[in-house]
């Protein structure tokens, strides 16, 4: 075990706890999207703007990464022959496990979920009868497993009528759009408008990557003219982000894993703009940075074949001593590390690039693609506040933190933000 790995799993939690009352937390947007405030840190010293000015703190000829996953409805509810009230909550597909495939599945297909109401839902079938496109449908959801604190659930479903719709569309008709938690409210139909970023399109996250959801057209117009160039990533936010770590120290505490996707075009366009890269969001960074690990593993370790690639959240700390150690060379070079992964899809024929990450980015990691870091403002004890921690370096996250709460920022997913420039 390396010294860093040691360090990173005695972490104690309660060290980034801070007070935020209820009334911080934005229960809805302020309107338009880019009036909300945009705090800015730049070398130590902060400051304050309106997020529409976000271009004018952007280099020309820089990369702004953003994340184009879209929230999906998640969240189904089936009711007993009691009555009684079943919340179904999709985390990811297991089968089919792609997520388009999953979406475009005809009829049955398998989720891993959590389930709300659990102690009162036996092993029965749940049936619930609803229209899709004007036919008639049975949808109905079956426990087939338990893996870990979620349940795997089968949905299938019927048409009395006509073609049986796809689960996608089915999803839309029967699921909600899930909000956070901690915002301690029922969704409403404007959430189905704000609670998606203007460039969501990439259906499969049951939350929404919350730094984009202050850009607007105009926004991107501005950026654009000013000569920063723009690309998308995607990674499929879990329920995991909504979730503090309840366990003292971090090495008991288990990383999510989420589903990245990126595209030869994309992985060129960062080749060409490494130095000046700004992420939009913690899971941009979450991304950007597990691209680095994953060319470093090609790199490494070039006669392991890889079915499926998958990111522990411990790789960066635990591994690359070891194999320094062993092979006795130098760590490689975050250009090189890209190239692998360009490397292997052109050798294995293949346009995306596609992988799971647990990635855990706390105090004491070294950074190989982020330079710049658009991110909201996160809750105590959280995973997302571990990262902006070890972006900042020391204790600067409550410097920028204590600003927040003494100026009137909002807080959270529907809060403001701040723009990063260590």
């Amino acid at each position: 075990m390396t010294d860093l790995l040691k360090k990173i799993q005695s972490i104690r939690i309660e060290d980034f706890a801070y007070p935020l009352p209820d009334e911080r937390i934005a229960k809805f947007p302020v309107e338009p999207r880019d009036a909300s405030k945009l705090l800015i840190y730049q070398k130590g010293v902060i400051g304050e703007t309106l997020f529409g000015n976000l271009p004018q703190h952007l280099e020309p000829n820089s990369l702004l990464v953003y994340n184009n996953t879209k929230v999906i409805h998640a969240r189904l509810f089936f009711f007993k022959e009691t009555g009684a009230r079943i919340e179904i909550f999709c985390l990811e597909p297991l089968s089919p496990a792609d997520y388009a495939q999953n979406f475009q599945s005809t009829e049955s297909c398998e989720w891993l979920c959590l389930v709300g109401n659990l102690k009162k839902w036996k092993q029965e079938p749940l049936t619930r009868e609803l229209e899709v496109k004007g036919n008639k449908i049975f949808f109905t959801a079956e426990r087939v497993g338990t893996e870990d604190k979620a349940q795997r659930i089968r949905f299938s479903w019927e048409s009395i009528e006509g073609a049986p719709p796809l689960f996608g569309d089915l999803l839309e008709q029967a699921g909600q759009l899930p909000i956070p938690p901690y915002l301690h409210r029922e969704t409403q139909a404007s959430d189905e408008t704000t609670y998606q970023t203007v460039f969501s399109r990439i259906e499969g996250s049951v939350a929404a990557p919350t730094a984009g959801l202050h850009f607007t057209p105009e926004v991107l117009k501005n950026i654009d003219e000013k000569g920063i160039f723009r690309s998308e990533v995607t990674l499929h936010v879990g329920a995991g982000t909504f979730q503090p770590v309840l366990s003292e120290y971090m090495l008991d505490h288990t990383m999510h894993s989420e589903f990245i996707s990126v595209d030869k075009s994309f992985l060129q366009n960062l080749l060409n703009h490494l130095g000046a890269v700004t992420a939009v969001g913690t899971t941009s960074v979450r991304t950007l940075e597990s691209l680095y690990w994953f060319g470093y593993r090609l790199l490494a370790h070039p006669e392991i074949h890889h079915d499926e690639w998958t990111l522990d959240q411990w790789y960066a700390y635990g591994q690359m001593s070891e194999w320094q150690k062993a092979e006795s060379i130098r760590q490689i070079p975050t250009e090189e590390a890209l190239e692998a992964i360009l490397n292997y899809l052109d050798i294995n024929n293949l346009s995306v690039f596609t992988a799971s990450t647990r990635l855990l980015i706390a105090p004491g990691y070294q950074f190989h693609v982020v330079n710049a870091m658009l991110t909201n403002f996160h809750q105590p004890n959280s995973t997302l506040l571990l990262l902006v921690s070890a972006f900042l370096g020391g204790n600067e996250w409550r410097k920028v933190y204590d600003y927040a709460l003494q100026h009137d920022f909002r807080f959270l997913s529907y809060g403001d933000s701040s723009l990063l420039l260590p």
